[in-house]
């Protein structure tokens, strides 16, 4: 019998017919002393009292092996690849709060093979959309460089050709840069500084930064916010990420353009919000921290994927925690 296997069950048995056979020779021996007779029916009844006793520990403990052989036969079955496989948790008790927990571990599971899955995927994208931006300014300096060979060509043609052949040198440098600092972050040879930080300081330094641009290009920053609000972040790489959307915005918006920048506490953390009125889809981003997570909604524009929105995105899930991303 199975349930005998157990070690502890098995002495149980031996206990409860050990305390059973000991009272009836007590009760023997009481009545031999005081009526000099011994008791068959005593007997009878003993045997019949610890027998019913046997049976229903037996049904108990036959009844939590067949629940536990279910059991291992779910998990063994989840193990297996069923990601459905369940454990029943509907009664009370110890025993089905942690089939609960075994479940609910189960779902975690699930939901991180689920991330990986879309990560997988994600990157596989990432990966065809970096080789198509980078074929155009390769196949760009084929081009330049065929031309440059030419005997015929005049000095004005080459000095113009050396122009557009820097152009796409620094696009190619500003793709692998990208792709590097993704690696490193990915690989984790970064080391992030974590404080709490001031929102509209590191918000005033981004406007800092392009002000120039801005005036040159007759666009407009608007900040927007509490003066008093602490994110807990690396001041450096967020500030970077940030960077990245807002130059995305300047990229993709027309000269006398609005790029706003607004934040704020909710209940569930910070949210910083980026919008503008350029021509490319959605251009808003949303950025909440609640103990370390952030959620980001980063656009697609018509050209494809963006590489400042990779960046930010692989960058903005290592500077607290893990990152969801959907694009519109």
């Amino acid at each position: 019998m199975k349930i005998l296997a157990n070690k502890e069950i098995k002495n149980l048995f031996l206990s409860l017919s050990l305390v059973f056979g000991v009272t009836f020779l007590l009760a023997e021996v009481f009545l031999w002393l005081s009526y000099r007779r011994l008791s068959l029916l005593l007997l009878i009844l003993f045997l019949l009292a610890g027998g019913a006793v046997w049976a229903v520990c037996f049904v108990y403990f036959n009844r939590q092996n067949q629940i536990m052989e279910q059991a291992i036969l779910q998990i063994n079955a989840y193990l297996d690849g069923d990601r459905n496989a369940r454990i029943e948790c509907d009664n009370e008790g110890e025993l089905y709060r942690l089939f609960h927990s075994i479940n609910s571990l189960a779902a975690v599971l699930n939901a991180h093979a689920d991330n990986e899955l879309r990560e997988k995927e994600f990157l596989k994208n990432t990966i065809s959309d970096i080789s198509h931006q980078l074929k155009t300014p390769l196949a760009a300096l084929n081009i330049y460089n065929g031309l440059l060979q030419d005997e015929d060509i005049e000095v004005s043609s080459v000095k113009e050709f050396a122009g557009l052949s820097e152009q796409e040198l620094d696009r190619i440098e500003t793709l692998v840069q990208s792709l590097l600092k993704i690696t490193r972050l990915d690989a984790g040879a970064i080391v992030l500084e974590k404080n709490a930080e001031n929102v509209a300081d590191m918000m005033r330094d981004i406007e800092l930064h392009f002000a120039y641009r801005a005036r040159q290009e007759k666009k407009e920053i608007i900040l927007s916010g509490s003066d008093h609000l602490s994110l807990f972040c690396d001041r450096d790489w967020l500030n970077e990420a940030i960077d990245n959307i807002v130059k995305n915005a300047f990229d993709h918006t027309e000269s006398g353009a609005t790029i706003r920048v607004a934040w704020k506490e909710l209940p569930s953390g910070v949210q910083i919000v980026i919008t503008d009125n350029g021509w490319a889809s959605t251009q808003r981003i949303y950025i909440t921290s609640s103990s370390g997570f952030i959620a980001a909604v980063f656009p697609r524009t018509s050209k494809g994927l963006d590489w400042a929105y990779l960046w930010q995105r692989q960058s903005l899930k290592h500077i607290t925690a893990p990152l969801r991303l959907t694009a519109n």
